[in-house]
């Protein structure tokens, strides 16, 4: 089944007395694009991280954070009384002058305890083959998270891409009544030109050769038939798995130059009409393909 770049994941975990965050965002994107976040004690494994993202992602604009929200009665961590002066007060002042409202610490505390140093070690952290394992739990978490994201997208993708694809199927049904008119016409209107042209004689038989010339010309039997392929293919290779965005763009690329065939075809206003509605629905799958991972 198919799956949207479109996805939205988070997990979190303890340990140690620190709360630690992951978040990762994705949208449609050709390629994978991959921003990384990470706290300073992380940074260390940032290439281990990318692989487990690409592994898992694929495709899209990602966008991964991983930060530390430490308590402050931590083993350790001090406060930084200096630090927090300054940016309660930096805080009141724009609050006042810009907002015309005040603010308590109260308020703020969630927000102070996480800008820089605020909380100092008396020490230099590192990191311990425990505490990555715990990490590693919790970023495996967010991604999984996201990918159900993609899945359940996927799932609504596949829903609108079926009402699309069967819309135009019974659009091109409604063409073959027309099909089947305009040949009586087409032959109508031909004599009716040639007896308008008093005292000239010909051959009836070379008359009906170039009208099943004309009307072969006009049969678009092939493009339906091809479009027709077109729209089982596209239905087949949503059920293939995912990854499969790119090739479901170029298969609607194919079905665009038939039904732009068939209405180059269409010498009836009723039957353009008609084209005119698959392109809408066309259009839609196009649209909504480029989620398509």
């Amino acid at each position: 089944m198919i799956q949207s770049m479109t996805g939205y994941g988070k997990a979190d975990a303890t340990y140690n007395g620190k709360k630690i965050h992951v978040e990762v965002k994705s949208l449609n994107s050709k390629a994978l694009d991959l921003s990384t976040r990470l706290a300073p004690l992380y940074r260390e494994k940032e290439m281990e991280l990318r692989k487990l993202i690409q592994d898992q992602l694929e495709r899209g604009k990602v966008e991964f954070n991983l930060w530390i929200e430490k308590d402050a009665t931590s083993v350790g961590g001090v406060i930084n009384a200096d630090a927090v002066a300054n940016y309660v007060s930096q805080m009141k002042k724009i609050s006042e002058e810009q907002l015309g409202t005040t603010i308590s610490v109260e308020n703020i505390w969630e927000t102070l305890v996480r800008l820089p140093e605020v909380v100092q070690t008396s020490a230099v952290e590192t990191l311990d083959e425990e505490e990555w394992k715990v990490v590693a739990g919790a970023v495996s978490e967010a991604l999984k998270n996201l990918v159900d994201f993609r899945k359940q997208e996927g799932e609504a993708l596949y829903a609108k891409f079926c009402k699309n694809l069967d819309k135009i199927a019974d659009l091109m049904k409604q063409l073959e009544p027309f099909e089947v008119s305009r040949v009586e016409k087409v032959r109508q209107r031909l004599t009716e030109r040639l007896a308008e042209l008093k005292g000239v004689d010909y051959d009836k038989c070379r008359l009906e050769q170039e009208l099943i010339y004309y009307i072969e010309k006009l049969d678009i039997n092939e493009e339906k038939q091809r479009l027709t392929n077109h729209l089982d293919y596209f239905k087949q290779t949503m059920l293939d798995g995912s990854g499969q965005g790119k090739k479901l763009g170029f298969i609607a690329q194919e079905m665009g130059r038939e039904i732009n065939t068939t209405g180059s075809k269409s010498n009836q206003a009723e039957m353009q009409n008609i084209v005119v509605m698959m392109k809408d629905e066309l259009e839609q799958i196009k649209e909504q393909v480029l989620n398509v991972m």
